[in-house]
Order: structure tokens, then C-alpha cells, then sequence
């Protein structure tokens, strides 16, 4: 699935390079859906968080989403859902390297500074989050 990369308006590639050696990365919040029968297991965006930056005022909604609807499936809904919880806890599944790797490959002067390249809300990459 394509999916959006938010929290980088108005940054170039070799900006974020910057942020990411400094300590930012990119990270996603597995959520669950559950309806007694069926689990689903989803992704929230890409969220790009600074090194000085707490990822929890990205990750609450989803928080709050697996609490209320993600254990009504049996089995799967409370294991998905302990598993998703357990990635809001650590900040997030670390996805840096292969967001980095889309931007710089989808970037024609990613080496150098002067070009920017405006990653908006509504820019896509099909980023693998398995």
C-alpha cells in the first residue's frame, strides 16, 4: 500500500539525512481492528520524528483505537493488539533505512544540499511495513 510520509513539510532529502544522523527516524503505529470473527492488522502513515520529539502525540489515536476495538477478535485481537501496543510503547516501528533508501532513490540530487524536494502530506511512497 502507498502511504504518507507526515512531519517532513517544507524539508529536502539531504535535510532529513541531517535529522536522521542527529537522531530522527521514520516510524509507523501498527493498529488493530477487531469484530469478533475477524482481525485486521493495519499501519498508521509514516510519521518522521525528530530526535527531540516525543512520538506519543502521533501515536495516542492509535493507542486509543487498539484499546477499544482491538481485542473483541478471538484469538488473534488480543495478541495483534498486545503486539501493536507494545510498538506504541517503544515509539513506534522503526521503519528509518527503507524510507530513506525510497527518498534518496526517488531524490535525482540526493547528495546534494541545494536541492529541495518537497515531501508535502500528500506525497506517496509504496514503502514495505512487514
Amino acid at each position: 500500500p502507498l502511504m504518507k510520509i507526515k512531519n517532513t513539510e517544507g524539508l529536502s532529502v539531504s535535510q532529513i539525512r541531517d535529522l536522521v544522523q542527529q537522531g530522527g527516524k521514520f516510524v509507523i503505529f501498527p493498529y488493530t481492528i477487531s469484530f469478533l470473527i475477524m482481525t485486521l492488522k493495519r499501519s498508521s502513515d509514516i510519521y518522521f520524528i525528530r530526535e527531540d520529539e516525543n512520538s506519543f502525540k502521533y501515536s495516542y489515536s492509535y493507542v486509543l483505537l487498539n484499546f477499544f476495538i482491538g481485542w473483541w477478535g478471538l484469538p488473534w485481537g488480543p495478541i495483534y493488539t498486545i503486539g501493536a501496543l507494545y510498538n506504541h510503547i517503544i515509539g513506534g516501528k522503526d521503519i528509518t533505512q527503507a524510507v530513506l533508501s525510497e527518498l534518496i532513490q526517488n531524490d535525482p540530487e540526493a547528495d546534494t544540499s541545494t536541492y529541495n524536494i518537497n515531501v508535502a502530506s500528500n506525497q506517496t511512497y509504496n514503502i514495505p511495513t512487514n
